[in-house]
């Protein structure tokens, strides 16, 4: 061959090898993307591993369960690197509640710790739940973008004096700025390209945030219609090119399924009257609220809604591993599966009984970049979390029991009511107490001793108290709100202190449904003012109570916390009181 042919022939091949390997690109780029988000909720800054198991299925024996001791953001952080390793394609989200309402080590500092560990896990989006709202929007603000300027009852930067904010995303759609409503107060969402698909992220939390959470901390925003705000935004994301939607809102339901038994059966709650006006262009709802673990395939419910529907419990004891398979040419969902992963830790005690890790599930370990940030928190707060509190026999729990009473509930409520005498010239007649307060059961360690970490388990919110003047026309009204409303479908049972009793019925359904109703032994009188004690959360019309905002001559009579304190300090050994104030009838 001549020169000149072999010249030409390499041309003609080199011709052939490019445009077979544009083809190849081509091929490669209009291949299917598989798309994994591991997603968790309700982490509530459980940093430590919180004592708690999940029963899960034996998978040697379908007819059997296995406990698996759960949770530690050290584990979760083990977790999601190995789920990270084996699917490169991914994003990490919450469904809301990351921080408030938490252990020591981390409400101590305002959160700082769970920010800080949650930048470190590489966290992509974190949707707005209600309690990210309870030290309010300039102290949410502050998580996002750090500094150590100071807006609520703690001081900011204790551990890390250059704290400087979340590296992931709030996101709050439906959480408008009242100054300029065409804003919100973090952005709607966020896109993610895979592959150079893009998938969008949806963030927000339930409109009914303002009857949970202190009003005082909300004044400059307003929250709307969760299904009105998604459904806004699928004409804008599909203007841009994006058919992959995935929703992270910070509402639920309950389930009446097994871990990782997917199905749609049972599910009851708030949820479902959003997702049945959500557009059906949504492909992926993740979850929150109630600390439920779920997996639902809602098109087996509607087939006009053919979204996935998950919730991964709660205090980061499971994680949702959840697939999208994106066309390739499209950049639509063409198939969405997920399976529960539990967060398995450590064993532990629980009294007597020892609480261990099972081989039958996997088992994950410490990192030592989270153990890194955690141990000057730690540190710090060792000294204040042992300091010894008082003593009891047994822990005294929180369950809600069949008259809506709980043991802790109307011990707090008792605690909380002595505080108001001691520090209230006026007196009060009686206190309340919102069930949804109570955080833990209180623990007692192997010495039956009780410690601030304990009892700050229980009270995280730093909540003031309040004695404020009702009628007892008033004082009816607001007991019914226990089971209207908002709270019709889930009713919050207030808990009474000794001095306040009533009973109601269990088939009634129309007001009055509470009857004899007594305040120290005699019956409410309408026309007469009674000294109510309640936290400045109930006070501010919290729950739905709205009675509680007509109250007046309001005294601030100290916090919810130093109230528990020192009622256990004067009581120890601190027993469980009896669950008689409130009865149930039969009619």
């Amino acid at each position: 061959m001549t020169l000149k042919a072999l010249f030409k022939f390499s041309s003609i091949s080199l011709i052939l090898s490019t445009l077979a390997g544009c083809q190849s690109l081509i091929q490669a780029e209009s291949k299917h993307q598989r798309v994994h988000i591991f997603a968790f909720n309700d982490f509530h800054g459980n940093l430590e591993p919180p004592k708690r198991y999940l029963e899960a299925p034996d998978p040697t024996n379908s007819n059997k369960a296995v406990r698996i001791p759960v949770g530690g953001v050290s584990y979760l952080a083990d977790a999601i690197n190995k789920l990270r390793a084996q699917h490169p394609q991914h994003a990490v989200v919450s469904a809301g509640d990351l921080i408030s309402a938490s252990p020591l080590t981390s409400s101590l500092f305002l959160d700082e710790p769970t920010i800080e560990v949650m930048n470190a896990i590489a966290l992509d989006f974190n949707a707005v739940g209600n309690h990210e709202f309870d030290r309010g929007t300039d102290e949410l603000r502050r998580l996002q973008n750090g500094g150590c300027q100071q807006y609520s009852h703690a001081v900011p930067c204790q551990v890390n004096t250059n704290f400087s904010g979340a590296d992931f995303d709030f996101l709050a759609a439906n959480v408008s700025l009242k100054r300029h409503p065409q804003r919100t107060l973090f952005p709607a969402y966020k896109i993610k390209y895979y592959a150079g698909m893009p998938v969008a992220f949806i963030g927000l939390t339930l409109e009914a945030t303002p009857s949970i959470v202190s009003a005082a901390g909300i004044q400059d925003v307003d929250f709307h219609d969760e299904a009105e705000t998604i459904n806004a935004l699928i004409p804008q994301l599909q203007q841009q090119g994006i058919q992959a939607i995935v929703v992270l809102i910070h509402e639920g339901v309950a389930p009446t399924q097994r871990l990782n038994q997917q199905t749609c059966a049972g599910l009851s709650g708030p949820l479902i009257g959003i997702l049945e006006r959500l557009d059906p262009e949504v492909d992926l709802v993740v979850s929150g609220h109630t600390h439920q673990s779920y997996i639902c395939d809602y098109a087996t419910q509607n087939p006009a809604k053919p979204f996935l529907l998950t919730s991964a419990g709660q205090y980061g004891t499971l994680i949702t591993n959840i697939q999208l398979t994106l066309d390739g040419k499209t950049g639509e969902v063409l198939q969405k599966n997920a399976r529960q992963i539990p967060v398995q830790s450590e064993s532990y005690m629980v009294g007597t009984t020892r609480m261990d890790t099972t081989d039958l599930y996997e088992k994950f370990n410490p990192t030592p970049s989270i153990e890194a940030i955690l141990m000057p928190y730690r540190q710090a707060v060792t000294t204040i979390s042992a300091r010894v509190i008082g003593s009891a026999y047994n822990a005294i729990p929180r369950q809600i029991l069949a008259s809506g009473e709980s043991p802790l509930g109307i011990l707090i409520a008792d605690a909380q009511q002595a505080a108001a005498l001691a520090n209230n010239p006026q007196g009060s007649d009686f206190a309340l107490m919102n069930p949804g307060g109570v955080r833990a059961d209180l623990m007692v360690n192997a010495q039956q001793q009780i410690t601030f970490a304990d009892v700050f388990a229980v009270q995280p919110f730093g909540n003031s108290l309040i004695t404020l003047s009702l009628s007892g026309q008033q004082i009816r009204e607001l007991l019914e709100q226990q089971w209207s409303g908002a709270n019709a479908s889930f009713p919050k049972i207030l808990q009474p202190s000794q001095e306040f009793s009533y009973q109601y019925s269990a088939s009634r359904t129309a007001s009055p449904r509470a009857q004899n109703i007594r305040v120290a032994g005699q019956p409410l009188i309408n026309s007469k003012i009674y000294r109510v004690t309640v936290n400045s959360f109930l006070a501010d019309g919290g729950d739905h109570f709205t009675a509680f905002k007509q109250g007046t001559q309001r005294i601030g009579v100290g916090k919810d916390i130093d109230a528990l304190q020192s009622y256990i300090a004067q009581h120890s050994p601190v027993t469980a009181p009896m669950t008689q104030r409130i009865q149930v009838i039969q009619e």
